[in-house]
């Protein structure tokens, strides 16, 4: 027998607790239920072992059939290479973009022209091309205006290889990989500056410069470097151009996250950095592994860029051009005054600037404080030259006691904090497993109400970041927070050796935090995720116009239009201009010799919203996706003599497996 009086859920707040509950559950009474399942929504409730609180947070979560999530978060896929997209309060996962890995349901990298020719502007150029078909992407950053979510595009980065990929959030694809000159990984990305003129990454482990040069480990001092990279951003052509590109050569340190500045600081640039010991490892002979090297020291340094300096130091001239993209010497940053340090705990990795732009928040991974510097003060010492020293590179140290605001004991292994719009930060807890609610500083809170820890709740386990809804712009909502955690042991069914992770929803709008929700992950391992308010969102329900290309956002001059089907052979080259059309593709025949350049312009000269058709070649690795209105090229070689059927891979009607059709590819006489 449940106590409901002991959740102080007594006569009227039990009888309305269970009414909302006989609305969630759509049950009243069935004889017809299976055992356990009978019976109106209380004795449901005590069947299944139901508290209140697990009442309570399901009735939070539970989105009804035909409604809409309040939020959309933007997950990284991690070893997928991909990007979710996920309901909140539902947990629902929407979506899978493909980024940076073949997406057979998608037809993604799997026989059209236009994913093919995406694919492979992200290879390495380097010597011989290498073809990159996975990514581990980590951060995503969503463009902003005035330092607000604007829903238009979102950047993720691939950690692996350097890369980033530029999403259009009208048609929710991927529109441009770029391959980073001069890195070979980039862990801190993506982050963009308060009106996206910029997408930020850094390097993660120190190379020689450019990464495809070689130098022995003993010159690391000497010839390793990190690099900030500033990818600029053309939102009229939604494209990374080279013009106004740029980076900044950094030490050897091993260069993690970034957050651009807002309001107070916007145009200033902060970075975390671990291993400033230069520990080079060399476990097989018998020096200290990384873990131990790269952990010695009581400090590293955060890195304090001044971007709109940067910028004009490009302008005139003062960068080395290195693989074709101005860099800006090591030496030149520290005489320009575009480089600062700032002392900070060991192994940090979180680096996030609060809303007003004036406190920068650090975390240390084998610290138990979050450290808060104020802008304020970073820009005084800067003025003041307070300097403590200078690092062997000759880039000034400022005095940590001049910058420093606050220190905050909330638990061992801070990582990453976000914010609400009543002034509170939310950090995760790494080792300890737990996040950990505190309050702001003036002008947010005064007196005694700041600076203080205010709530912690346990989560299932390992939390490596965390997001809250729209947490990380100059207007956070508040409300959500979600966790993002490794594994998820002991929490689900078992799926054998390799577990998923775990997403958990937290309710943020009371003084203490709530579980709502736990969500499986079982595809990569995501990392980062942001936030926003779905209503700023508007995707197309299908494409503009009959013959659209997504690739160029516009119509295709070679798209296959009803009436004008045909098939025309010039040489070995056989053209063909094809349209989906339930349930039919026209032609149905196609017949080529063998040896032939076939290319096929197929068009879903449709406009129904559920009207997608797929078209796959059997035995020629060729699958695509056409939503409506959508066209797309393929090209192949008709190498494989015989019968080919290919057909529509979606089920798009009641005459499905009628849509289909023969390739002909007659041998050689």
């Amino acid at each position: 027998m449940i106590k409901w009086t002991k959740f102080g859920l007594g006569g009227l707040g039990l009888a309305f607790l269970i009414g909302l509950l006989l609305l969630f559950s759509g049950v009243l009474e069935s004889k017809s239920r299976q055992p356990g399942l009978s019976g109106n929504a209380e004795q449901i409730a005590k069947a299944r072992g139901l508290t209140p609180a697990n009442i309570e947070a399901a009735l939070k979560t539970y989105v009804p059939t035909g409604k809409r999530d309040e939020y959309l978060m933007f997950a990284s896929g991690g070893h997928s290479g991909q990007v979710l997209v996920i309901g909140v309060p539902s947990m629902r996962l929407l979506k899978v973009i493909a980024v940076f890995t073949p997406e057979p349901w998608q037809g993604f990298g799997q026989g059209s022209e236009e994913s093919a020719i995406l694919l492979s502007s992200g290879n390495m150029t380097v010597g011989k091309q290498r073809t990159l078909n996975w990514g581990d992407t980590h951060h995503p950053a969503l463009s902003e205006t005035n330092g607000e979510y604007d829903g238009q595009f979102l950047f993720i980065n691939d950690k692996a290889n350097a890369r980033i990929a530029v999403i259009d959030l009208r048609d929710f694809e991927t529109k441009q990989i770029v391959k980073t000159p001069n890195l070979i990984s980039n862990h801190g990305g993506a982050f963009v500056t308060p009106n996206t003129e910029y997408i930020i990454s850094g390097s993660q482990y120190a190379t020689p410069l450019p990464f495809h040069e070689y130098a022995p480990i003993e010159q690391y001092k000497e010839k390793y470097r990190g690099l900030i990279v500033f990818h600029k951003f053309d939102r009229q052509k939604g494209k990374i151009v080279a013009e106004g590109s740029f980076q900044i050569e950094v030490p050897p340190y091993w260069q993690d996250l970034c957050d651009p500045g807002k309001k107070v600081s916007e145009g200033w640039i902060f970075c975390n950095s671990f291993n400033t010991e230069m520990a080079t490892g060399g476990i097989g002979q018998g020096k200290p592994p990384f873990e131990a090297g790269a952990s010695q020291r009581d400090m590293d340094y955060l890195h304090v860029i001044n971007m709109r300096k940067a910028i004009q130091i490009v302008k005139q001239g003062k960068a080395k051009k290195v693989s074709g993209v101005d860099v800006i010497p090591l030496d030149v940053a520290v005489a320009e005054e575009i480089l600062y340090f700032v002392p900070e705990a060991k192994s940090p990795h979180g680096v996030d600037v609060a809303p007003d732009g004036n406190y920068i928040v650090i975390s240390g991974k084998l610290d138990t404080h979050v450290t808060i510097f104020t802008f304020d003060r970073i820009m005084k010492a800067i003025k003041n030259k307070n300097y403590e020293g200078k690092d062997p590179y000759g880039v000034p140290i400022l005095k940590y006691n001049d910058v420093v605001e606050a220190q905050l004991n909330i638990g061992l292994g801070p990582l990453h904090t976000q914010f609400d719009n009543k002034g509170y930060a939310y950090t995760s807890v790494f080792i300890e497993s737990t996040v950990a609610k505190w309050s702001l500083g003036p002008p947010y809170h005064e007196g005694e109400k700041a600076w203080q820890l205010i709530d912690k709740i346990p989560i299932h386990y390992n939390v490596g970041h965390i997001v809250c809804a729209e947490g990380d712009t100059v207007t956070p909502d508040g409300k959500y927070c979600v966790s993002l955690n490794k594994w998820s042991i002991d929490r689900f069914n078992e799926v054998g050796p390799l577990y998923p992770q775990n997403f958990q929803l937290l309710d943020i709008t009371g003084n203490k935090m709530k579980l709502l929700y736990d969500m499986p992950i079982g595809i990569g391992e995501p990392h980062y995720v942001q936030m926003i308010k779905a209503d700023k969102l508007s995707p197309w329900k299908v494409y503009p116009e009959v013959g659209f290309n997504p690739a160029t956002m516009s119509k295709d001059p070679n798209a296959a239009m009803l009436g004008k089907e045909r098939i025309v052979r010039n040489g070995n080259k056989v053209e063909v201009w094809m349209t989906a059309l339930r349930s039919r593709f026209n032609p149905e025949h196609i017949k080529v010799m063998e040896g032939d350049n076939v290319v096929i312009y197929i068009t879903n000269v449709e406009r129904a919203r559920d009207a997608t058709h797929g078209f796959a070649i059997s035995g020629y690795n060729i699958n695509l996706s056409l939503e409506p209105g959508e066209s797309s090229t393929v090209r192949f070689t008709a190498d494989k003599p015989g019968v080919y059927p290919f057909y529509c891979t979606e089920f798009c009607s009641a005459l499905h497996l009628e849509m289909a059709g023969y390739l002909f590819v007659e041998p050689k006489k």
